[in-house]
Formats: structure tokens, C-alpha cells, sequence
């Protein structure tokens, strides 16, 4: 037989084994029940059913025997109990016993003929299905009884994600609708079960319970058992008589069961977001349902009622108007008519889960689509200063904006978002995660109607005394920052501008303008500026630091500071008596100092003069027809030395009065304490 041929249909074979290859990451005879996605890359699964067996098994693939073991809980409906989970584990030590190959195939085994022996190797036979694929198998052990189980168990899954469309309405009103898009690549198909995404991301790591770790232990030597030293006793006291028995905690109460969502029967048209809802909707669909993601070129999704088809959700249509004109204009999103079918929206925690009425089918390798709100907020349309660097021209000119307030009841992920505006679509933009009661600003489009610029100037204001001690002083001033934006509008309508104002490191804003969001942890501010059509106007923040430095007394800070000071009527009157007094000597010795000053610069002229006196006698000593000016030049000389002297007596009593004066200022001072008290603001 040729071999050639029987090669090319084994590898055939083995390529179609491969390409139908489609494992579950964990599969079980219990059916799956209940499925929530989380944000961080884990999908917590729930199977339930009577089992009347003596034990339950659990395929899964190796990698994912850690997460199960770490995070399996079995829940028993009554009368039974479950008496262990068992599972095989690898070991270092193990022998090959199967080729995983694709091709592997047990060659023809020949003859043997007399004492002839086969010393052919025997080929290792080819692995299972499950060993090539490195299935685990978990086993529970009941006791044989009949059993009501419920099995719950984390692996790894994909994240969900929210999509968003925001219709503005006017008058501050805006509608929002936010979708979850699901992707089931568990290797299974997820029929009718109550589905929950869950915006957060608990702590969910990478557990390996499933593998056997021998921990490192230290090589002792038996070197014999010698005590060098006596070990002193630990002596304890009495106190207080007997010692009373601590009563044993109160037991606590069993954690109630988790909560089912209500089913659609159960719920009317008086919940919540009911009131939320548009007079007139167009025609919605069940949150149940979903949208299969559809591949290019792919033939349109099967009906729901395929099993392996999502069912598809269509967008609201107007329900008023002409038919022509509606077609002619672009609609946008419209409400749902069935509220019922929205999620369960709760926030427990600081989680928000969103729990779906109706039951879903998610096929496998499938992405579904599901409403799960529609409400009403505040929201409206703006302008946005904020320069990025992505964008170059956004550094002179602002972006349009939406702005939202989140009353969904829980935490909106982060998320693309499509805005419409009077049946029109504007643009995309990405939310951030927003928790309840905060405000969304979502740049959508650049507008180059409006330019803006701005300049920065700095400055030292303001000076307060912060403390008093061993004659020094304290004070705090304020280094301002002053941003000036100016901004020319050269559209015909009016324009609100929100500048994202970039704010300096522990400033605080000052008088900042009515409106404005100082956001902490952002490093930004928010402020509100309002142009009129075709005009020009600046909008002016102030930003100031405080700075804390020692102050020499005799500066015209001090003063401005002291005097401040003593108006103040929380001062005490000691400190008020011993400051003025203080203060009224400060003005002496300004005085003496500056009398001290104008003694010295005329000492310093004196002996100039007196100094050019003498070079002009030098130069006429021997010209014997200049006697008479010799003789006026001398008695110019002792004119100055007599003003020299009479200058430098003032100037030694002046320095002696100031030093005086300095010991007493000093001397009052010591006797002051002060320390202002601590205050978040000036």
C-alpha cells in the first residue's frame, strides 16, 4: 500500500480535529444557572439541578484548576452534604505514557517466529482527547443521597463594556441610554440564565491551588544538645483578685441567599425609572435579547429562536409625524416602551450591578448587546478650553462638549458615547467612570468660532503675622498667580465656556468666578466664562500660595503686618499694650537711623572736602605768590575738622540713643508670644 496517500488522510483528519477543537474552560453535567461579568477579566458562574449520583464532575482546562478550587462554593438545598473535592494533580517525577502528537498512530506490530524477538521500540499510544488538551477533572464526593446543589465558581472571562447614547434636549434636560456589550468565549453556550454585569473590578487574582508546591527547608545537623546558659523564668503577678470568664460572642445570624431578580411578571409599571420614560416612545426591545456581533461579509444573525443566534434589539423608531419626513430626517434614540425590561439597577457597597429581568442566551464565540438603562437627567450642550496635546489647534480654540449629571442610581463605567442633538448625531466621545451625582464634561468635536489665549503674571499680596517668639517674627503672605484668559467669540450666538484651568500644586483659588468646579484630585478647575455673539472679554483667576518666612521688624512688611495685627479684636490686650509700646520705639529707632544715616553721609562729605583741601595746599606749599590762598585753604581746613567734630559728637550720641533704644524695643518684644491658630483659609 502506498504510504503516501494513508499520511495525507491522517493529516486531514487531524487538521479537522484541531479546527473543531472546542473546549470549555469549565464544563459539568449541572446546567449553568447564572452568569456575572465583571470589569477586570473574571465571570462569576453558577450551576445548580438535582443530582441523584454519588458524585459530580467538573472538566476543566489546567490553568483554570486554580481559580476553581480558590473560589468554588457549593451551596446545598438540604438533607445532604458534600464530602470532598478531588482532583488529580501533576507531579515532577511523571513519565510520558502518550505521544500528544496529532498524527501519533500505534505502528503494526510484527510477528514473532521462533526464538526471534522484536527489539522494535514500541511507539507511546497518542493521547486522549483530553490529554492533548490538558483537561483537569474535578470530582465532588457526595454521600449518595438525592441532592438540590448549587455550585458557584470564578474563572477567566472578558470584560464587559457599556456603550452610551446621549440625546440633549434643551432647557438642561438630556436622555441617556446605556447598553452592555457581552462576550461569551467560555466554550460553551450560555442557554436562558439570569445574567448581572457588575460595574467595579474586585481584587481577583491568579490562584495555583491546583499545583503542588514543596517549599525550600533549611539542612539541620545533629551536632549534639548543650545548654550554655541558664534561661531566666518569666514571673507574673496577681491583680485585682480572680480572674472573670469572658461570655462567648453572640452567634451570628446565617447570611440570607442572595436575592433573584425579579421576573418581568413580578414587575409594573410603578418602579423607578417608569417616571423617567418619554410620553411617547417608539417601539423597544427586551433587555433579555441582545445583538450578535456580526464578522464583515457575514450573513445577517439568526432570529432568537435559533440556538445558536442572539436575538436582536432594534433601535426605537418616532412613533409621530409623517412617514416621509421621518425617514428624511435623522432620528435619534429614543426611549423604550417596556421600562420592565430594563436592568435591575442596584448599588450596594460602592458596586453597581446591573441585574437583567428576563433569562438571555449568549451562543458561544458570540458577543450580545443588552439595554440596561434609559432615564432622564440633567445635561446640556457647551464649549470646553481644554488644550491637548493630541490636539494641536485645541490650544487656541475650545471643543464642544456635553455636559451630564449621573441619576442613574449607580456608577456609569467608562465608555464610548454618542451624542445627538435635534434628531442629528454630533459626535463620539469616551466617558470616564462616574460615580452617582457627578457631572460628565465629554468633548465631542472641535469649534473654531471661538479663540482663545492667555497670559500669566506674578505677584507677592496680602501679609498676616503667623507667630511671635524670642523677638522674632513670623509672617504668611500670599504668591499669586494671576491667568488671564482672553477670549473672542466670532459666532452669532451667545457661547457658555467651561476653561479647564490647570491648577498649581496646594493653591487655593481666590473669589474664583459663580460656578466653578474645583476638582479635587484632577489637578483642574472648571470655570465658567459667557461671551455674547461677536465679542471679545477676558476671565481673570487668581490663584495664591501661602508662604511663611521670618521678617525683619523694621520693614514696611512688618509694619503692614503688625499694624493689621493690633486691629484685630481677638488679640489679647497684654499682647496689644506690649506691641504699641514696642511699635512707638520701632518709630524712634527708624528715626535715630535715619539721623544716623544723614551724621555719617556728612562725616563722609567733611572729610572729602578736607581731603581736597590738603592736596591743594600741597600743590601751592612753595609757590610763595599764592600766600593769601594758602591762607584761605587753611582756614578752610579748620572750619571742616571743627564741623567734623561737632558732626561726629551728634553721630556717637545718635548711635548711643539707638543702641539704647534697641534694647528696650528688643527687651518688649521678648515678652510677646503669639501663634496664629491653625485655619484652612487666610
Amino acid at each position: 500500500m502506498n504510504a503516501r496517500p494513508w499520511l495525507g488522510l491522517s493529516l486531514l483528519l487531524a487538521l479537522g480535529v484541531l479546527g473543531c477543537e472546542n473546549t470549555a474552560t469549565v464544563s459539568s453535567n449541572l446546567p449553568l444557572k447564572r452568569v456575572v461579568v465583571y470589569r477586570n477579566g473574571i465571570a462569576y458562574f453558577e450551576r445548580g439541578g438535582k443530582v441523584d449520583e454519588q458524585e459530580v464532575r467538573f472538566k476543566m482546562k489546567e490553568n483554570a484548576v486554580g481559580d476553581f478550587l480558590a473560589t468554588l462554593a457549593v451551596m446545598e438545598q438540604g438533607g445532604s452534604s458534600v464530602r470532598a473535592a478531588a482532583f488529580p494533580i501533576p507531579s515532577p517525577d511523571d513519565v510520558p505514557t502518550c505521544d500528544p502528537s496529532p498524527l501519533a498512530v500505534l505502528p503494526p506490530r510484527k510477528l514473532h517466529r521462533g526464538n526471534d524477538v522484536d527489539d522494535t521500540p514500541q511507539r507511546l499510544r497518542p493521547c486522549t482527547e483530553d490529554e492533548r488538551r490538558h483537561i483537569r477533572e474535578v470530582v465532588l464526593q457526595l454521600d449518595g443521597k438525592s441532592h438540590d446543589l448549587q455550585v458557584g465558581y470564578v474563572t477567566e472571562a472578558p470584560v464587559w463594556r457599556p456603550s452610551y447614547r446621549l440625546v440633549v434636549e434643551g432647557n438642561g434636560t438630556a436622555s441617556i441610554q446605556a447598553w452592555g456589550i457581552v462576550q461569551n468565549l467560555s466554550g460553551e453556550d450560555w442557554k436562558d440564565i439570569k445574567l448581572s454585569l457588575v460595574a467595579g473590578a474586585p481584587l481577583a487574582f491568579e490562584a495555583t491551588l491546583g499545583t503542588p508546591i514543596t517549599p525550600q527547608r533549611p539542612i539541620v545537623t545533629d551536632e549534639g544538645e548543650v545548654i550554655a546558659a541558664v534561661p531566666r523564668a518569666e514571673t507574673s503577678l496577681a491583680s485585682g483578685g480572680e480572674l472573670k470568664k469572658q461570655a462567648p460572642p453572640a452567634a451570628e445570624p446565617a447570611p440570607e441567599a442572595p436575592a433573584e431578580p425579579a421576573d418581568e411578571s413580578d414587575l409594573d409599571d410603578d418602579r423607578p425609572m417608569k417616571k423617567d420614560s418619554p410620553a411617547k416612545a417608539g417601539k423597544g426591545a427586551s433587555a433579555g435579547g441582545g445583538m450578535k456581533a456580526a464578522r464583515p461579509g457575514s450573513p445577517p444573525p439568526p432570529p432568537a429562536s435559533s440556538p445558536r443566534g442572539a436575538a436582536v434589539t432594534r433601535m426605537p423608531r418616532e412613533s409621530n409625524g409623517p412617514v416621509a419626513q421621518a425617514q428624511a430626517a435623522p432620528v435619534a434614540p429614543g426611549a423604550p416602551r417596556n421600562l420592565r425590561a430594563l436592568a435591575a439597577v442596584s448599588a450596594t457597597g460602592g458596586v453597581t450591578r446591573y441585574d437583567l429581568p428576563e433569562a438571555v442566551t449568549i451562543p458561544d464565540k458570540a458577543a450580545t448587546m443588552v439595554m440596561l438603562l434609559s432615564k432622564k437627567l440633567p445635561g446640556d450642550a457647551a464649549f470646553l478650553y481644554a488644550p491637548d496635546g493630541g490636539v494641536p489647534d485645541s490650544y487656541s480654540h475650545p471643543f464642544r462638549v456635553v455636559r451630564f449629571t449621573n441619576k442613574s442610581g449607580g456608577t456609569l463605567e467608562k465608555g464610548p458615547i454618542a451624542v445627538f442633538d435635534h434628531g442629528a448625531f454630533l459626535g463620539q466621545g469616551m466617558v470616564e467612570p462616574l460615580p452617582e451625582g457627578a457631572t460628565a464634561t465629554v468633548p465631542f468635536a472641535l469649534d473654531r468660532a471661538l479663540a482663545i489665549d492667555k497670559t500669566l503674571k506674578s505677584d507677592e499680596l496680602g501679609e498676616r503675622v503667623q507667630k511671635i517668639d524670642n523677638g522674632e517674627l513670623w509672617i504668611e503672605r500670599d504668591s499669586a498667580t494671576h491667568t488671564i484668559y482672553r477670549v473672542k467669540n466670532g459666532g452669532t450666538d451667545p457661547a457658555k465656556v467651561l476653561v479647564k484651568h490647570p491648577r498649581i500644586n496646594g493653591s487655593r483659588l481666590e473669589k474664583p468666578p459663580v460656578g466653578t468646579e474645583d476638582n479635587v484630585g484632577t489637578g483642574s478647575a472648571l470655570v465658567p466664562y459667557t461671551l455674547g455673539a461677536k465679542s471679545e472679554g477676558e476671565l481673570a483667576i487668581d490663584e495664591r500660595v501661602s508662604v511663611q518666612r521670618n521678617e525683619p521688624w523694621t520693614t514696611p512688611v512688618a509694619d503692614a503686618a503688625i499694624r493689621a495685627f493690633l486691629a484685630k479684636p481677638e488679640v489679647p490686650a497684654a499682647t496689644k499694650t506690649a506691641l504699641g509700646e514696642a511699635w512707638k520705639l520701632r518709630g524712634d529707632i527708624l528715626h535715630l537711623s535715619d539721623v544716623q544715616h544723614e551724621h555719617q553721609r556728612e562725616l563722609s562729605e567733611i572729610s572729602s572736602q578736607s581731603e581736597e583741601t590738603r592736596r591743594s595746599l600741597r600743590a601751592i606749599e612753595k609757590n610763595k605768590i599764592a600766600d593769601k590762598l594758602r591762607a584761605q585753604l587753611t582756614k578752610r581746613l579748620e572750619d571742616l575738622s571743627k564741623k567734623g567734630e561737632e558732626v561726629g559728637k551728634k553721630l556717637v550720641e545718635a548711635q548711643a540713643k539707638l543702641a539704647e533704644t534697641n534694647v528696650r524695643f528688643r527687651d518688649l518684644l521678648r515678652s510677646v508670644k503669639y501663634v496664629a491658630p491653625v485655619t484652612t483659609k487666610p
